[in-house]
């Protein structure tokens, strides 16, 4: 995997609240936003809202409402070295079925690889032999501070799903090629899985 090289120009500043590094040039470092209070506004099933009330290293004062989730995991499942399963899934929110790589929502202390297995025995049927982290990203930090962890799938054996009550979830098997094609005509517009069929078709683009 990339090394991360830290440039001696750049100050390191320990997020308080995640514990990862900020790398921000030095002669910025004076402007670190400051928080300076967080308002309670909602609760949901799976997500927080907070207002956020911040401070500039300048003295500007504003404020912003922000998304708290508690990360999600994103699987590409591996079929074999040609073949990757997609699913088709109704997606209330946008109010369409959206072409994805399976996912799900962490659970309290869960450890990420157990959820990728979980998950995508759920909503696929697939028990995979072996799971791989490739990639963390954040989905929309702008309003939301969602982590997502990607991980492919491989040595897979097809048994039944335990899907929820209300989804709405096809198994979509797919060439690489097909994916990607899929990909660069637009039709799949899912983030998640544009990030999973980019970082991982590498791994999988000199097989016969």
């Amino acid at each position: 995997y990339p090394v991360l090289h830290i440039p001696a120009r750049n100050a390191v500043h320990w997020h308080p609240r995640t514990g990862h590094p900020n790398l921000i040039p030095s002669s910025r470092a004076a402007h670190v936003m400051t928080i300076e209070s967080r308002q309670h506004l909602l609760t949901a099933q799976r997500f927080r809202v907070e207002r956020l009330r911040e401070r500039d290293g300048d003295g500007q004062v504003r404020e912003r409402e922000v998304v708290r989730h508690p990360g999600a995991v994103a699987i590409l499942p591996v079929v074999d070295a040609q073949h990757i399963c997609l699913i088709r899934n109704w997606r209330v929110a946008v109010e369409e079925t959206l072409i994805e790589i399976p996912a799900g929502t962490l659970e309290p202390g869960e450890d990420p690889a157990e959820c990728a297995r979980r998950e995508l025995l759920e909503e696929t049927g697939y028990r995979a032999g072996s799971v791989e982290r490739v990639q963390e990203f954040f989905l929309s930090p702008g309003i939301l501070d969602e982590r997502m962890h990607l991980y492919i799938a491989t040595d897979l054996t097809l048994g039944d799903a335990a899907r929820e009550p209300g989804e709405r979830i096809e198994n979509w098997i797919v060439t690489w090629d097909e994916a990607i094609d899929l990909a660069m005509r637009g039709e799949i517009r899912d983030a998640k899985t544009l990030a999973g069929i980019f970082l991982c078709h590498p791994r999988f683009a000199n097989a016969k």
